[in-house]
């Protein structure tokens, strides 16, 4: 019998110039752990002049998923994907929401659903969209 293969699923992120200031943010209010944070030595001659130092490559682990991101001229907000925290209190639930959808935009505010205790969807003030769910 042949065993297959570890795999891993991560996330990656394109930011307009605030990579850097996205990971720090979520790294202090998510408890999240930043495991790399490379800048680029020279920014590429089509990167905006006003990014002092613009992200190649940077790896956060938020709850035990390695998050990537990079700093990309006209990197567009989140669209159709989300990023999906769950958690084990309402109370926990309530609290990152009121911090992530602060100066951020709220599509469907925090409150009980059918399939959740406590459910919203929004995106940060970085352009990263989150779904927040404590199922129980």
């Amino acid at each position: 019998m042949k065993t297959a293969p570890s795999i891993q699923l991560d996330m990656y992120i394109n930011y307009p110039g605030h990579c850097e200031a996205a990971f720090r943010w979520y790294e202090q209010i998510l408890g999240g752990k930043i495991t790399m944070m490379m800048p680029h030595q020279t920014p590429p001659a089509n990167f905006p002049k006003e990014w002092n130092s613009p992200i190649m490559h940077a790896i956060i682990d938020i709850g035990g998923t390695q998050v990537r991101g990079a700093d990309v001229p006209n990197a567009e907000p989140m669209r159709s994907a989300y990023l999906t925290l769950r958690f084990d209190t309402p109370e926990k639930a309530e609290e990152v929401y009121r911090l992530l959808s602060s100066d951020g935009q709220i599509f469907m505010p925090m409150e009980k659903t059918f399939f959740a205790n406590r459910f919203a969807m929004l995106r940060d003030k970085f352009g990263t969209s989150w779904m927040l769910l404590n199922e129980q």
